[in-house]
């Protein structure tokens, strides 16, 4: 009935826009960036595989906006068909707008594929082939591969009125298979799912040549169904509803409920889209609309490979020469060790704060060194952390942890179970930690816990001296070699004060609500900020530089409409969504917006306020501008109040504003446009040499004379 409904609607929508509204809609804002991130993919001056793996990102981004943001929308419409988005759109109205633009960027997308980089990979070496035409060496390769690898984990599962319609899992890739039974002559359909946990490229004995793993399956199929003739196969898609969802009233233990509430996601999610190849029949076309309970508008054609995200295997190949010159991160200037052993991080933080920025400062070098240090430290007493992603039992920082619980510290590990799509991971390695006596909080019931903090609790002498680390990013290795983000180590008193509270408010009872310096959500962040702005609006030379993921509130967007009517000149860089409408003449005219997409992911929150002549206040911490981020997620915002570090920030804000490699720019009709290329400043390059140069000077103040 739903899809019917939606259906229906669909083809009722008027032909005229709406008129503008002071808001962008926020799910084609999020299409606009991964329109950027497919640009980037069409530049044909980058290295080859770093434009491969942009198609990889594009893919995977696309995927997440199906899972995520169209099965929302298909929920408003049919609990609240009517309910407008702050920019005026219907659901339905946006899910049209979102059909019309994913089916331009899916075009694009093969294309990219199709007629650039596949011929290019050839042309370099990197061959992605069929099995048909395979000199005999390589199909009897395959042809051993597929028995002694493939074909013991292949299930076909026959529909017919004694076998129903199989389950099709989140984002797997099947095989339609009609087969003919030679005596009784009629048709059957089976699917085939490609096993996931198989490499999806399967190299040939050359090493530079690859065939799909759909590709030696279709080569195969008979093994698959002796006796049958084969008649037709071709693949299919599926995406599913994927936005976990926790009820308060399920949640008396929530660790219980989340492990429930997994299980029945992956057995009632909804369908939301299903991808297929052209040469789908349509009696098959039929049959999985039905059973998937889709309509037209829910079916996208794909030409030539489905699951682009898959890609990355090829963009991982040992080729430098086809990659983005690789730079090992830099070691913080006053970390760096003057003898043969790393410096205490505890003494040179009682001389003063140190801010990183990952990935050009090295996070091994820095965080894991103190969670490392503070774990083998026998003055420390405990150690307390907030751990949205990391990665795994085997990360560094999980590992000095349990070693810390072992050895008799106490030790607290804030684990958000409602990480989107680490959920399982998080609580197996979670349990793995309580074993090793870590005290394991499983979050908050109604609240995503998504701040970045580490509280060390150090005895030296009769005192006790708290050393904090507050992050814009996640404590995980792997992602901090490609993320972009700011830390703050420090010993402030206030600040420690603070996180000791916030972790009494994580993990006991607590009512707080002010701290002495952190800006903490959803008690008082979305007041601070407000206040900030509001301030600044008063000043005759108002300054706001804000640099954020996401921007979609509506009361801060209104807050900084008011602040630029006022005088304030405004810039904001941000990557993804942006439902700002900038340079409207007597609404915001005086404020700029920017993304950059390059080779590193730009993950930080900086917030700027104030003039040189009366001062510039700094906060950094892991809170989008959205209203989850201040309403309904646990968030802390750190101020940064050394004078060093503030023109360190002045200097990352900077160059990020005079970018012009990487760097678009949004106008007022909600169109973003490549900024030209004059003086070539590209900010990921430019960071990588000034983190390099600091720590040469570090490591040689004389410059070696």
């Amino acid at each position: 009935m739903a899809v019917a409904q939606a259906k229906t609607s669909l083809e009722a929508l008027p032909s005229e826009a709406p008129p503008p509204s002071r808001y962008l809609n926020r799910e084609l804002s999020l299409l606009d960036y991964s329109e950027r991130v497919l640009a980037r993919g069409e530049n044909a001056s980058l290295p080859l595989l770093e434009r491969v793996r942009c198609l990889h990102f594009f893919a995977r981004n696309l995927d997440d906006f199906f899972q995520i943001r169209v099965a929302g929308l298909k929920d408003q419409l049919e609990a609240a068909p009517d309910v407008a988005s702050p920019d005026g759109k219907t659901p339905v109205q946006q899910l049209f707008d979102i059909r019309r633009r994913a089916e331009e960027l899916g075009t694009r997308q093969s294309r990219l594929w199709n007629r650039h980089l596949l011929p290019e990979l050839a042309q370099k070496g990197i061959r992605l082939i069929d099995s048909e035409g395979l000199a005999k060496k390589d199909l009897d390769h395959l042809s051993r591969y597929f028995r002694n690898q493939v074909f013991p984990v292949l299930t076909p599962l026959a529909v017919d009125p004694g076998h129903p319609f199989p389950y099709l899992s989140n984002f797997s890739l099947n095989f339609a298979v009609i087969v003919r039974d030679p005596l009784r002559r009629d048709q059957r359909f089976a699917r085939l799912k490609v096993p996931p946990l198989l490499p999806r490229f399967v190299a040939l004995p050359d090493g530079e040549s690859f065939v799909p793993l759909e590709s030696v399956i279709a080569a195969n199929l008979q093994a698959l169904f002796p006796g049958m003739e084969v008649l037709k196969h071709t693949l299919f898609r599926v995406t599913r509803d994927n936005d976990l969802e926790v009820r308060d009233s399920e949640a008396d233990d929530l660790l219980v409920t989340i492990q429930t509430e997994l299980l029945r996601q992956r057995r009632r999610a909804r369908a939301v889209r299903l991808e297929v190849h052209r040469d789908l029949p349509d009696e098959v076309r039929t049959l999985l609309m039905r059973e998937l309970d889709l309509a037209d508008e829910d079916v996208y054609q794909v030409d030539g490979l489905l699951d682009l995200g898959g890609v990355d295997f090829l963009a991982d190949l040992d080729r430098p020469d086809l990659q983005v010159e690789r730079f090992v991160p830099s070691l913080p200037p006053r970390l760096v060790a003057t003898e043969s052993k790393p410096r205490s991080i505890f003494n040179v933080l009682a001389d003063g704060d140190v801010l990183l920025h990952h990935p050009y400062d090295s996070f091994a070098g820095s965080v894991v060194s103190f969670i490392q240090q503070a774990a083998a430290d026998p003055k420390v007493l405990a150690i307390k952390q907030t751990l949205y992603r990391t990665s795994g039992p085997a990360s560094p920082i999980a590992i000095a942890l349990a070693q810390a619980a072992e050895a008799g510290k106490q030790v607290a590990a804030l684990v958000e179970l409602k990480a989107r799509g680490d959920e399982q991971a998080n609580i197996e390695w979670a349990q793995q930690l309580e074993q090793s006596g870590v005290h394991v909080v499983y979050g908050l019931v109604g609240l995503k816990t998504h701040a970045k903090l580490t509280l060390v609790v150090r005895q030296e002498g009769r005192r006790i001296r708290r050393y904090v680390h507050a992050a814009t990013g996640n404590y995980n290795p792997s992602t901090a070699k490609s993320y972009e983000d700011i830390g703050l180590l420090t010993c402030d008193d206030e600040i420690g004060a603070d996180v000791s509270e916030f972790f009494n408010f994580l993990t006991g009872y607590s009512r707080q609500r002010k701290f002495r310096q952190l800006l903490v959500a959803p008690m008082g962040l979305r007041a601070g900020l407000l206040e900030l702005i509001r301030s600044e609006r008063k000043q005759p030379d108002g300054r706001i530089v804000i640099k954020v993921n996401n921007l979609t509130d509506q009361e801060i967007i209104d807050a900084l409409y008011d602040a630029a009517q006022a005088g304030v000149r405004i810039d904001l860089i941000v990557r993804g969504m942006c439902c700002l409408r900038p340079g409207l003449r007597g609404l915001s005219d005086r404020i700029q917006v920017r993304s950059l997409v390059g080779h590193f992911l730009e993950h930080s929150r900086i917030f700027r306020f104030g003039s040189e002549r009366r001062g510039v206040e700094y906060y950094i911490g892991s809170a989008d501008v959205m209203d989850r981020n201040l309403d309904r997620r646990v968030e802390a915002v750190v101020p940064v109040r050394d004078s060093l570090l503030k023109a360190q920030l002045a200097e990352v804000i900077d160059i990020e504003l005079a970018d012009d490699v990487l760097a678009w720019e949004l106008d007022a009709e909600g169109a973003w446009h490549k900024v030209p290329t004059r003086k070539g400043v590209d900010s990921h390059r430019r960071l990588v040499e000034l983190a390099a140069e600091r720590t040469r000077l570090a490591e040689d103040p004389l410059g070696g004379g």
